[in-house]
């Protein structure tokens, strides 16, 4: 990894945040226009082109289904289940807090509800790895919300079937349709709707660089939750924490793929020399070695920083997916971080276990949007319903007012609707 002494935090930032290719935006949208158009017979050609296998019909079938569960082990089954029961207690826990209300002033009564959106498509993403994990963190909020139709859309294997892991958790869940495509070609369709795959009203779930291209560029038609693309993990650490620890966690998640985004960032030079110095002695050791040497040479970095205070407004500026504090006293930071879409405080909780068992999401927003939202939860599948009702007596009392308010718009229409009800 890059060991850089950084004076200028802004100008590092901008430097060194990655940037989308942007042949990615031309192959995407080819790909969108044509499942637009053709449909089915696109999404097959994707899927052969890609997964390189005949897809003849793309949903799952029960008996797949139960197939599945037939290739299951009962320890998968029961790891399964324990992360579907703890994040189904924590999203319960926030809709509980969330209570319909009405208010009520003057004979006016403005009622809000919150009520589930219709349907939506959870990506799980498939190919250089497996992630039932990922089927729980969409599927379980989403049920939890009580949306009526949860579809879900993974990449076949060579063989032309869906890891059973992927499709018992699916079921396991709730969702109520599986179907064997991936990428940009399954975006698509969930966007646009095809013969096979009905259309639904939000697309949710992470993706490498092209799916999450695809959503950026569907979202003015079918909404989605966040750009949740290839993983980020930031670690701020001092010389107090093991310097093994920080490199299994940073080679924890550059394991994803090519494109992860993972760095250090601390104001001691001897921990990182330390943490490089045993990345590079286990590289040669670990599996998926050639995704962890990739990753961390092209796109990591060890940054090292003069004060707390400039690694502080450094992990603002990145606003990492994940972010790991592992100093000394780690809440004390925590407190002035407000980017980053998941902290994970103390040398006992790292990125890894939060991606399954602590009862938190790990559909997080990358790219810098953690400065505006955090994990997927049960809120992006509710909407708030407005109902408001207005008594004629109401409207004489602030008629003036009205009168004021529209004439200063200059769309006087508005208020002879009004008027006409006064006399």
């Amino acid at each position: 990894m890059k060991i850089i002494k950084v004076t200028n935090i802004e100008k590092f930032a901008i430097k060194t945040l990655p940037k989308q290719p942007q042949k990615n935006r031309i192959i995407v949208e080819s790909i969108l226009k044509d499942v637009k158009k053709n449909g089915d017979a696109a999404v097959r050609k994707y899927e052969k082109k890609f997964s390189g296998v005949k897809i003849t019909t793309l949903r799952v079938s029960k008996a797949e289904i139960k197939n599945a569960y037939s290739k299951v082990s009962k320890i998968e089954l029961d790891s399964l289940r324990l992360a579907k029961i703890r994040l189904e207690k924590t999203e319960s826990a926030i809709k509980s807090l969330l209570k319909n209300t009405t208010i009520t002033h003057d004979g006016i009564k403005i009622s809000k509800k919150f009520i589930p959106i219709q349907s939506v498509g959870c990506y799980v993403p498939g190919g250089l790895a497996k992630y039932p994990s990922s089927v729980i963190m969409s599927v379980v909020p989403a049920k939890v919300a009580g949306v009526a139709r949860i579809v879900v859309v993974s990449p076949p294997n060579t063989d032309g079937t869906i890891d059973p892991l992927t499709i018992v958790a699916a079921n396991l869940c709730g969702a109520n349709e599986i179907y064997k495509t991936g990428g940009v070609q399954s975006i698509a369709a969930l966007s646009n709707g095809t013969k096979s795959i009905l259309k639904v009203d939000k697309i949710v779930g992470p993706g490498g660089a092209f799916v999450t291209t695809a959503k950026y560029l569907t979202s003015n038609e079918t909404s989605i939750d966040m750009l949740a693309g290839p993983t980020e993990l930031g670690i701020i650490a001092d010389n107090s924490m093991n310097p093994q620890l920080i490199a299994l966690d940073l080679i924890s998640q550059a394991e994803h793929s090519n494109d992860t985004f993972c760095y250090l960032i601390t104001t001691s030079q001897k921990l990182a020399n330390s943490v490089n110095n045993i990345i590079s002695e286990l590289i040669p050791k670990i599996k998926r070695s050639t995704f962890v040497k990739s990753s961390l040479k092209n796109n990591g970095f060890i940054a090292i920083c003069k004060t707390n205070s400039d690694m502080i407004k450094l992990a603002n500026t990145l606003a990492p997916e994940h972010l790991q504090i592992m100093t000394k006293n780690p809440a004390l930071l925590s407190s002035k971080i407000n980017t980053a879409g998941l902290i994970l405080l103390g040398e006992n909780t790292p990125s890894s276990v939060s991606d399954y068992l602590l009862g938190s999401n790990h559909i997080l927003p990358t790219n810098g949007f953690g400065k505006i939202r955090g994990s997927l939860s049960v809120l992006d599948f509710l909407k708030i319903n407005t109902q408001a009702t207005c008594l004629k007596s109401s409207l004489s009392k602030i008629s003036k007012y009205l009168d004021v308010l529209t004439t200063s718009e200059g769309l006087p229409n508005h208020f002879e609707a009004i008027r006409g009800r006064l006399k």
